[in-house]
């Protein structure tokens, strides 16, 4: 008698999963003494994005390795922020980002640079998916201040249409007064 193939049922995880793409970025693991010895933990620091512009990172504590993975995924899918990319492959400008002694800058870069960057900031614009830029940590190289900090950055990216709405322009006449000032410090020289 022939068994008849198992039907897929579609779950809504699978479907999720396929959305978002997840790095882990850094484990610790630390211990607690006790009466009887030791008992260790583990916190997983975990990126997640789904490379269209949108990222997000989470921190998660557990006995077990894969339980802290799994409950800093979910805290990164929480707190998922929508970065604005120009021509959807590098930032729209160049940017400053702070979170405690962790200090970062993110430069645009031209097509073809590729991603310029430390581990930590790496895993963040590979979720993102950025493709080009050029990225510099100084400071704290402590991968929790390091992804915070280019979190901090990133919230400060604005592209020319959300300044031109702020400003009540169209984004046409943004550009002609950037570039009549770009003309005024050439001819200034």
């Amino acid at each position: 008698m022939a068994r008849e193939p198992k039907r897929d049922r579609g779950d809504r995880g699978d479907r999720e999963q396929s959305e978002f793409i997840d790095k882990l970025v850094h484990i610790n693991r630390v211990a607690k003494v006790v009466k009887g010895g030791k008992r260790f933990g583990f916190a997983a620091l975990v990126v997640v994005g789904d490379q269209k512009g949108r990222v997000g990172h989470g921190h998660g504590k557990a006995r077990e390795v894969p339980e802290a993975i799994r409950k800093a995924t979910e805290a990164a899918k929480r707190n998922l922020i929508r970065v604005p990319l120009r021509e959807g492959r590098t930032l729209h400008h160049d940017v400053f980002g702070r979170h405690g002694a962790g200090k970062v800058f993110l430069r645009a870069a031209p097509p073809g640079t590729g991603i310029i960057a430390g581990g930590p900031m790496r895993a963040v614009f590979d979720s993102l998916g950025m493709q080009d830029v050029v990225a510099k940590s100084t400071g704290s190289s402590n991968p929790y201040n390091m992804v915070r900090a280019t979190f901090d950055a990133l919230k400060r990216v604005d592209s020319p249409r959300s300044v031109a709405a702020r400003r009540n322009v169209k984004v046409s006449a943004l550009q002609a007064r950037r570039r009549e000032g770009a003309d005024a410090d050439a001819t200034a020289e």
